[in-house]
């Protein structure tokens, strides 16, 4: 590991707005903030910027980013630090332990923004839409909370959409182009890193919101590809 990540793992540890694997936390995050406001998390959030743009834009809301590589937290913590954005903070943990760190219903939405999207069919089980992930947010969102998706991937987006369907999710909105709007709805103003070198590539960008059906997903009865289901059987 570079000199450079060393410091920036080092520095995350004293950064009172990051978390580091933190014991005991299901129940305690208004304790954490210092209030009862809605908390949104945006899942591998890399350096943070949907969560930053999502509090400036709202601070009567509480905000989380999720990764585990620390050196991209690292980024998103020392601007919100810079700025004061007392609504704001860190999980560095793996995005399949959140039912470790949040109770039911603590969380009030769900922002995934640009995910790796896995395109090999032996791999869709890890994408962050897939039925097993939903099945995990049911158990930290509240009845009617809402999961956010927003990808240059027209395979990632075609299959949320696929599975959106198939797992009795309520679809609220489609857009298959944000910046063919105009004007762009403020929520989806906000550009990462990576949509900002989408754009600059003339990638388009694609955006979904929907809820989660009251009845626990079995992700396991979903027909998958032989390949993805010959890795679920190893679970």
């Amino acid at each position: 590991m570079g000199q450079k990540k060393l410091q920036r793992f080092a520095e995350i540890e004293t950064f009172p707005n990051v978390l580091i694997y933190p014991q005991e936390m299901p129940g305690k995050w208004a304790a954490h903030f210092g209030n009862e406001r809605p908390l949104t998390l945006e899942l591998a959030c890399g350096k943070g910027d949907y969560t930053l743009g999502l509090a400036r834009r709202y601070p009567d809301h509480n905000f989380m980013g999720v990764d585990l590589k620390g050196n991209r937290i690292w980024r998103g913590a020392k601007t919100a630090l810079a700025e004061k954005l007392s609504n704001v903070a860190f999980l560095r943990t793996q995005i399949e332990k959140l039912t470790d760190y949040f109770a039911p219903g603590e969380v009030s939405e769900i922002w995934i923004t640009f995910p790796d999207p896995f395109l090999r069919n032996s791999r869709a089980r890890k994408r962050l839409t897939h039925p097993r992930f939903l099945a995990l947010y049911q158990q930290v969102l509240p009845k009617n909370g809402v999961v956010h998706l927003k990808t240059d991937s027209a395979e990632l987006y075609e299959f949320t959409q696929a599975v959106i369907a198939a797992a009795g999710c309520t679809l609220l909105e489609d857009i298959p182009d944000v910046y063919a709007l105009q004007p762009v709805p403020e929520l989806l103003q906000i550009q990462t890193f990576y949509e900002r070198m989408h754009l600059a590539d003339g990638r388009t960008i694609r955006y979904l919101r929907f809820t989660l059906p009251e009845a626990p997903i079995d992700w396991r009865a979903f027909k998958l590809d032989p390949e993805d289901e010959a890795a679920a059987g190893e679970d």
